[in-house]
């Protein structure tokens, strides 16, 4: 009789492993298959190359905003237009003068909430020629608000340089806040005060 149950035990010992395997191969493939149902819903809408694009409020124009590619992602929960190669914004004062220029590597117009991120490389210049650098910058288009949490550093037009870990200030990046602010500035002595 024992022996009869070894064998028993020892024939069903394969079927046992080939059902976990096959229960955990159709794990797999349900991921895979959610994988790609994800990938193919975040699937662009369309593609723009070489696209300008005119901001207005009450037939003034705010700002423009420049970039070689736009790839225009709508059929999402938050829809998105992402810029890839690059992008250029251009603020712009009642009179039509420039009173902030930014620049990046890649940018991302998130259009619910009205927001264009800029990332990798950011380059700001406002009307008095102070440089601003960063890896990012947020433009909140509905408050007029520029703002980051990453590190940042101000080159002023003397050659003064300010670093911080945090930034805000309007479209014109003037008058601007840095945070935990650290400096190299220039000191001249007048020449009396060296003589006394």
């Amino acid at each position: 009789m024992r022996l009869k149950a070894k064998r028993i035990s020892i024939f069903y010992l394969p079927i046992l492993f080939l059902g976990i395997l096959i229960l955990f191969s159709c794990e797999n493939s349900l991921k895979d298959i959610k994988n790609i149902a994800s990938k193919e819903s975040e699937k662009p809408v369309s593609k723009s190359i070489d696209v300008e694009i005119i901001y207005s409020d009450s037939a003034k124009v705010k700002a423009k905003l420049t970039t070689p590619l736009m790839i225009d992602f709508q059929d999402v929960s938050k829809p998105y237009k992402e810029m890839p190669k690059g992008v250029k914004i251009i603020f712009y004062d009642d009179n039509l003068g420039t009173k902030g220029i930014i620049t990046a590597n890649y940018g991302v117009y998130r259009e619910k909430e009205n927001i264009v991120e800029f990332r990798n490389n950011v380059v700001a210049i406002n009307a008095q020629g102070e440089t601003f650098k960063s890896d990012e910058l947020i433009d909140n288009m509905s408050t007029t608000k520029l703002y980051s949490s990453k590190p940042v550093q101000i080159i002023m037009t003397n050659g003064d340089v300010m670093n911080g870990t945090g930034f805000n200030s309007t479209e014109s990046l003037y008058p601007w806040n840095i945070d935990k602010s650290t400096g190299v500035f220039r000191v001249t002595e007048k020449q009396n005060l060296l003589n006394q």
